[in-house]
């Protein structure tokens, strides 16, 4: 089987690269990053040589390596395995810890082998979609990218997000709601909705969750979703501009969200 390499950057998070591969016969040799890896093992067993021990890396393992971490890597044994890497530069990683806890702690983020197969499991639906680039919902990618790194660094205990109590106001509700109302043929992203309530964007996930008992993307979904039945109802429109209408841009994403939410293909309705 031959190796196979890939990378690829998702501009809705500049700083972020994202790698995938596929080794059987690849080995790293001694070496070391200068920005901070999230590695995934989702096929297959690594070893790895780290801090003068063995390491073995198996399906549901995050690892965690900060810059200057010295370690190799390859199979286990005659069998191929499949790693996928998110690469955090530093300026987004101290962009991300500073909206997190509210101060920079960059420094603080030192390595760990974590056994989590649900949030590596999460860890890697977000990388496929966030290699997917131009059908990648910013809202999705944006809360997505913010809450697991959230998850991660608090579960490795080397940062404790911020708690936040309390929801949003009245009239930051109404912003949200027209906004997205006004704007739902478009990409809409967490920056702006947070923008229009004068918060950051983990302060503001954590207001809308309080508030509405939905994640923003989720609720936005289901708005898109309902204003799809409307038009389906009232005009004679072609469904693919019906799902660009309400912000569908991809045709099947359309209609595997229709007929999870409602039971049947907007063909149907």
């Amino acid at each position: 089987m031959a190796n196979h390499v890939e990378y690829k950057r998702n501009s809705e998070i500049p700083g972020l690269v994202l790698s995938e591969a596929r080794f059987s016969s690849f080995s790293f040799g001694r070496h070391y990053h200068l920005d901070y890896h999230v590695g995934l093992i989702t096929d297959g067993v690594q070893r790895q040589a780290l801090n003068g021990e063995t390491v073995y890396l198996t399906p549901g393992t995050i690892q965690l390596m900060p810059p200057g971490e010295i370690h190799d890597g390859n199979s286990a044994g005659d069998d191929a395995y499949t790693l996928k890497t998110f690469r955090v530069s530093a300026d987004l990683l101290r962009d991300v810890t500073q909206e997190l806890t509210g101060r920079d702690q960059f420094s603080a983020l030192g390595g760990a082998v974590l056994q989590d197969a649900g949030l590596s499991l999460q860890l890697a639906r977000l990388h496929q979609s966030l290699r997917d680039g131009l059908n990648t919902d910013p809202l999705f990618a944006e809360s997505q990218w913010l809450m697991l790194l959230g998850q991660l660094f608090a579960q490795a205990r080397m940062v404790k997000p911020d708690f936040v109590k309390g929801s949003l106001s009245a009239i930051q509700w109404q912003r949200v709601r027209d906004y997205c109302n006004e704007h739902l043929a478009e990409k809409i992203s967490l920056e702006e909705l947070a923008a229009l309530c004068g918060l950051e964007r983990f302060h503001f996930l954590k207001l809308f969750k309080h508030t509405v008992g939905m994640t923003p993307h989720a609720w936005l979904v289901r708005l898109r979703l309902e204003r799809a039945c409307v038009l389906l109802s009232h005009t004679q429109w072609e469904l693919t501009q019906i799902a660009q209408e309400v912000g569908f841009y991809d045709q099947s994403h359309f209609n595997r969200a229709f007929k999870h939410a409602f039971g049947v293909a907007p063909s149907r309705y």
